[in-house]
C-alpha cells in the first residue's frame, strides 16, 4: 500500500473525475491520501472529500502566497476545523519568495503564528518553501517544532540541506521531481533520508512524474515516485511502500489503519 501524503484532489482540474481518479489510484496501490487545503475554497473541498471517502484525510492551513489575507476570521475558521479527527496536519504553511505575493516579514509572521496553532492542537505541520529554504530552516529551528514534527513537502534541496531539517525532527517527502532526469540533488537527497523519516507524495495536479511529466498529475502516480526512490536506494519496492505508508500513518496519528 502507498499513502499520498500531499495531494490537491480538491483542485479544479479534478472537478469532473474524482471517483475515477480515486479508483485509478487504488489500482496502482495508492489506497490513502491527504488532501491539502490552503485557502477558503480548497479547505472547504478538502473537508468535503474527507467526509465523503473513508481513506481520504485533510491537511488544512493558510498558504504563504495568501499570507496577506490572513486575519482573525481565517484563524477562527481554522480553529473550528483543526480538532476534527480526520484533519491530520496543519499546512501547507511556510515561505514563498518566488511569487512574493506579500513581503517576507508578513509571510514569516503568519508562518510563525500557524506553527503556534499547530502546537496548540499538537498537529504536525506541512511545509511549503520556495526559494526560501534557509529562512524556512531558521524559523523552524527558532520555533522549536520537534514536539509536533512535520513534513518538508516536495523536498527540492540537496543531501546536505536535507540533514539540517532531519536534525529538527522533520520528515522528508518527495514528489515526482525525484524522477526528473536533471534533478540530481533531489535524487541524492532521496538516498540519504533515513527510511523511517521518508514520505512520498504527488502534489497533484502538479509535478507529474516521469513518464507523465507535463501532464496532469494524480494521486495514483505516487507509485512512480516510490518506484524511483526504491531504485535509487536499491531496496525492494515493497519495502519502500510499506515503510512510507507506516511513516505517514505514524506521523498523522493513524495507527489504527497500519
Amino acid at each position: 500500500m502507498l499513502f499520498d501524503s500531499h495531494t490537491h484532489l480538491n483542485a479544479e482540474q479534478f472537478n469532473d473525475d474524482i471517483p475515477e481518479t480515486i479508483l485509478r489510484a487504488k489500482e496502482l496501490g495508492v489506497t490513502h491520501m491527504a488532501v491539502v487545503g490552503f485557502d477558503y475554497p480548497t479547505i472547504e473541498k478538502s473537508l468535503q472529500l474527507k467526509n465523503t471517502y473513508e481513506n481520504i484525510f485533510s491537511i488544512i492551513g493558510w498558504h504563504p502566497t495568501e499570507a496577506g489575507n490572513y486575519d482573525k476570521e481565517v484563524e477562527k475558521y481554522l480553529y473550528a476545523h483543526l480538532g476534527d479527527e480526520k484533519v491530520v496536519a496543519l499546512g501547507e504553511i511556510g515561505l514563498d519568495y518566488y511569487w512574493m505575493e506579500d513581503p517576507k516579514e508578513v509571510q514569516a509572521k503568519i508562518f510563525r503564528r500557524q506553527i503556534a496553532i499547530a502546537k496548540e492542537f499538537h498537529l504536525p505541520i506541512s511545509i511549503h518553501t520556495r526559494d526560501a529554504l534557509e529562512d524556512t530552516y531558521k524559523i523552524l529551528k527558532e520555533e522549536d517544532i520537534r514536539d509536533i514534527g512535520g513534513i518538508m513537502h516536495s523536498f527540492s534541496g540537496s543531501s546536505e540541506e536535507v540533514k539540517k531539517f532531519l536534525d529538527l525532527g522533520m520528515h522528508i517527502s518527495f514528489s515526482g521531481v525525484v524522477t526528473f532526469k536533471k534533478a540530481l540533488d533531489v535524487k541524492e537527497a532521496a538516498k540519504v533520508v533515513p527510511l523511517d523519516k521518508l514520505l512520498v507524495e504527488t502534489d497533484a495536479p502538479y509535478l507529474a512524474p516521469v513518464p507523465f511529466r507535463g501532464k496532469r498529475n494524480e494521486p495514483g502516480y505516487t507509485f512512480y515516485t516510490a518506484k524511483e526512490i526504491a531504485q535509487l536506494r536499491d531496496i525492494p519496492f515493497e519495502t519502500l511502500a510499506n515503510q512510507t505508508f507506516h511513516n505517514t500513518c505514524e506521523l498523522f496519528s493513524l495507527e489504527g489503519i497500519m
